[in-house]
């Protein structure tokens, strides 16, 4: 307990000195945006066993609606967030109704064809600029008090925002209905037998996660002043799948690091070696699927909780 609480306070220490420390704010930013969206895919596929491949959907037209609020409606960054993350909320019940119908592979075949849908929408659709995307998108001001067209200004909202939705996550999990996902996690057909309303408890998860990504792409298309099609595709599904599984599944620090060592590689290997960068990611992925199947995070817990044992014994995992 007291090296977790040490681990924390060593990255929020570091997280709140990295502009003094000259790490580029808006890097910082999209780390943290991208955490924040793993951390939200983490809650339904560590802690409910549902693994949607079309959870860019969320984060994309989050990203989008925000994005069009501020430059088509005049409207506030505060009320455009809120905006952004009501359709990806709304959007996570419409998919999530559907979805949770099915088990395993067949749940993920709906989401995935259901977040091919959204992509082609958004690609259609006359607000969301069609493969230009929507550009030029100013972050405004807080309320009217604080202005955000700093980096540094805008650096401490993200880091703030994410903070709080980790903190929300860590308090649903260790909630009664944490553990209620948790258990659906181990055995589903059991929680059923005990009189759990299965399917309404993986709903809610579904859009807390939906909204958890909503604010993560608001956030992140107000960082980068820009929503485009990349932010809605495919390749965002994956890609935060790969943060997840890389950091560790039912951990709270996992997706974050998973989210860093994915973001540091596409930041400072693509003006290296280009479009390789995504072989490099694969191989890493890769090697830690074979070596290190609960992640990084997971690895490390895993061999401290033996280590505490008598005689050191593995424990059942």
């Amino acid at each position: 307990m007291r090296a977790t609480l040490a681990v924390y306070l060593v990255l929020g220490l570091l997280a709140l000195s990295a502009p003094v420390l000259g790490i580029y704010p808006v890097f910082m930013m999209k780390l943290l945006c991208f955490a924040m969206f793993a951390c939200a895919f983490n809650l339904l596929l560590g802690f409910t066993n549902m693994l949607s491949f079309g959870h860019a959907a969320y984060f994309g037209l989050a990203a989008y609606v925000t994005s069009w609020l501020v430059t088509a409606q005049g409207w506030g960054t505060a009320a455009a967030i809120l905006g952004g993350i009501l359709v990806a909320t709304l959007l996570g019940l419409l998919i999530g109704s559907i979805a949770i119908r099915r088990q395993g592979i067949y749940f993920t075949m709906i989401t995935l064809a259901l977040g091919q849908l959204v992509f082609f929408v958004c690609l259609q659709a006359p607000f969301t600029g069609g493969e230009n995307g929507l550009q030029g998108v100013p972050r405004g001001s807080l309320f009217g008090l604080v202005s955000l067209a700093s980096d540094i200004a805008m650096y401490y909202l993200v880091l703030v925002m994410f903070v709080l939705a980790f903190l929300f996550i860590w308090r649903i999990v260790h909630s009664p209905f944490g553990q209620v996902l948790k258990a659906i996690r181990e055995n589903e057909p059991r929680a059923v037998s005990l009189g759990y309303k299965v399917a309404r408890y993986k709903l809610v998860a579904f859009v807390l996660s939906a909204a958890i990504s909503g604010l993560a792409g608001a956030l992140n298309a107000l960082t980068l002043g820009f929503a485009t099609l990349s932010d809605v595709s495919q390749s965002a599904s994956g890609e935060v799948i790969l943060m997840t599984l890389l950091g560790g599944t039912g951990t709270f620090l996992g997706p974050v690091l998973g989210a860093g060592l994915v973001i540091s590689l596409q930041q400072y290997l693509s003006e290296r070696v280009g479009s390789w960068v995504t072989v490099i990611i694969g191989a890493i992925f890769v090697v830690c699927v074979m070596s290190f199947r609960r992640g990084f995070v997971g690895e490390v817990q895993a061999f401290f909780s033996r280590r505490r044992l008598p005689g050191g014994v593995k424990s059942a995992t």
